[in-house]
């Protein structure tokens, strides 16, 4: 078992580092395509955060590990509100935008609400079918046009618009120097899509072996170990965002993050291969559904209107502790 867990770690590592690649890369192929940054921000950089749980839910659905991929997705996104916007709430009170407000935290209620009904929508036999996992993904792509279509609009307003065609004298040196940054860019996406295969293979792998030898359900694998290793991600980038003042990328990094687990990986997952579904996790999607609408009534209350405060993160750090601790003892 020992080395199963050491290979989980690898497996960890090689995600985020696999993910970390692919974006630079994509970042990089896309810079030079002349994609404004903007696009790649709301696009490549969101989505390369969620490339962990893409991959892990992606390769434990085809392998037949259903638990294991519905529950890195509904474990992520409570670790996402619960551990990580607390424990930056803590940090700092974060101040929640009107956008958030009004748009992604209703969204993100709202598309959990969705994927709930799809799970027990279907009789005697429970299952996010393919025909539901392409609703999801045409709601997925529908938000996406929306987050593109109002940051141009806000950086009109901003009047922070930027004309990215330069005049520049290529010389041969130039030409040859992009040339190879260019290539560079292409070789960092294939080692990043590598090293995210094996890692997931890894993670998927290794954790079903800990279950069945620790005779525990793949399920509470899914909702904390690999949950809490696929968030990594968004810990680093919404602390980091904190510490630099940056409230709005804090909080927006983590609606986002679950909004685009439910609708692009479970949407991907289930359309490539339908999801069983396991009554056991009723309650842990009422939970999500709860604390979802606790952020959504937090930036009401208190002393600062419209932010997050450190007493509220203590609350939503003291529900996930909770959380884990009925996991370990009760279930």
């Amino acid at each position: 078992m020992i080395i199963s867990i050491l290979l989980i770690i690898v497996g960890f590592i090689l995600l985020i580092k696999g993910a970390d690649f692919l974006v630079l890369g994509a970042s990089g192929v896309a810079k030079k395509l002349r994609i404004s940054e903007m696009v790649i921000g709301l696009t490549i950089v969101a989505m390369g955060t969620s490339m962990p749980e893409l991959m892990v839910s992606l390769t434990s659905a085809i392998e037949g590990y259903a638990d294991i991929s519905l529950g890195n997705i509904v474990g992520s996104n409570l670790v996402n509100v619960l551990f990580i916007l607390g424990l930056c709430a803590i940090i700092k009170n974060l101040a929640i935008s009107k956008e958030s407000r009004k748009v992604d935290i209703p969204i993100s209620l709202l598309v959990t609400i969705l994927l709930f009904f799809f799970c027990l929508n279907g009789g005697t036999e429970k299952i996010i079918t393919r025909t539901e996992g392409i609703i999801l993904l045409v709601i997925f792509v529908i938000y996406l046009g929306y987050l593109l279509i109002n940051a141009r609009k806000i950086e009109k307003d901003e009047g922070k618009a930027k004309v990215e065609e330069k005049k520049e004298l290529k010389t041969k040196e130039n030409t040859e120097k992009n040339n190879k940054t260019f290539i560079l860019n292409c070789v960092k996406i294939i080692v990043g899509i590598i090293a995210l295969k094996f890692g997931a293979d890894f993670v998927v792998d290794n954790a079903v072996i800990i279950a069945e030898t620790i005779g525990i359900s793949e399920k509470i694998i899914g909702v904390t170990i690999i949950a809490i290793g696929t968030s990594l991600p968004e810990l680093v980038a919404s602390v980091t965002a904190v510490l630099r003042n940056e409230n709005d990328l804090a909080v927006g990094n983590i609606v986002g993050s679950n909004i685009f687990n439910i609708l692009l990986i479970l949407g991907v997952s289930s359309t490539i291969s339908p999801i069983n579904y396991s009554l056991s996790y009723n309650f842990d999607m009422i939970l999500l559904i709860a604390i979802t609408i606790l952020l959504a009534i937090f930036p009401f209350i208190g002393k600062e209107k419209y932010s997050l405060e450190r007493s509220e993160g203590i609350i939503f750090c003291l529900i996930y502790l909770a959380y884990i601790l009925m996991l370990i003892f009760v279930v």
